[in-house]
């Protein structure tokens, strides 16, 4: 049996095992590849890839706490470097990557939404922001970047230069933001995710461009406050499942070297989600 999983504290929300395991029986794989999921408690982080090798693991997914550690447990490649994170090893040849510009880039682009030489908001200076300004300056989009702490914007943007030669990007307030424009505005943030479904990154009083679409990497609700605004203001809304789904398809085939169903994989994630807010 080939076994793969992801590692992080907590680790019980994870849907990754649902979404990888119905690939697997959709494909016919299942008596040969399982995904599970491993709860490591931070205090005893190292054990989260030595213990997942040592008992013969073919690779992993890395979540929160550990992204940022994981750099170091793996021969990191130029994007995981560029971002500061690792999400995905492969313990055959210990490489190390970020499945995240992939799978938010590949969303995007299966919304048929143009990148280049667009004007993008990203919301956020977290890891999931950083994976997000990553990818939109190599697709050639104009960026800028908001967030509640613009020190915190301004040094993301910093470390971005340093690690992967990002330039022209500035953090501006979101005022400004609204008085430039944007045709896409990205969430990298929690803001509206549950159970605080009533936030939004967009502060009420400040105006939303008109006909934006909104990327929101939140997945859980379906339909965020921020989602609601876009459509109000003559805008599209997207969710984050599919990147969710995407970024998962991409480590997929790093370990099996098989594509896997993309409709499976959001259809799994669709329905865990509805048991989960059922509940």
């Amino acid at each position: 049996m080939n076994r793969v999983g992801v590692v992080g504290f907590p680790i019980e929300h994870s849907l990754s095992p649902a979404m990888h395991n119905a690939a697997f029986k959709a494909l016919g794989m299942q008596d040969e590849w399982l995904y599970d999921a491993m709860a490591i408690p931070p205090d005893i982080a190292d054990y989260a890839v030595k213990e997942p090798k040592r008992h013969g693991y073919i690779g992993l997914n890395i979540t929160i706490p550990f992204k940022e550690q994981a750099l170091q447990w793996g021969r990191a490649d130029d994007k995981a470097r560029a971002i500061g994170a690792v999400n995905t090893i492969d313990f055959r040849d210990d490489t190390a990557t970020n499945t995240d510009v992939d799978g938010f880039i590949g969303d995007l682009e299966a919304h048929d939404v143009p990148i280049k030489d667009e004007k993008v908001i990203v919301l956020g200076a977290g890891g999931a922001a950083r994976a997000a300004v990553y990818g939109l300056w190599q697709k050639g989009a104009e960026v800028v970047v908001v967030n509640r702490t613009m020190e915190r914007a301004q040094e993301m943007l910093t470390q971005l230069t340093f690690s992967a030669g990002v330039r022209g990007i500035s953090a501006i307030t979101l005022d400004e933001a609204s008085e430039r424009g944007a045709s896409l505005i990205v969430n990298a943030t929690s803001a509206g995710m549950y159970p605080k479904v009533d936030n939004t990154p967009w502060i009420d009083g400040v105006p939303f461009p008109k006909n934006a679409t909104v990327y929101d990497m939140v997945y859980t609700p379906a339909r965020t406050k921020l989602m609601q605004q876009a459509e109000n203001a003559g805008g599209q809304a997207i969710g984050g499942l599919g990147m969710l789904a995407r970024q998962g398809a991409v480590a997929f085939e790093i370990w099996t070297g098989v594509e896997p169903p993309i409709d499976v994989m959001l259809d799994t994630l669709r329905e865990a989600l509805a048991q989960r807010e059922a509940k």
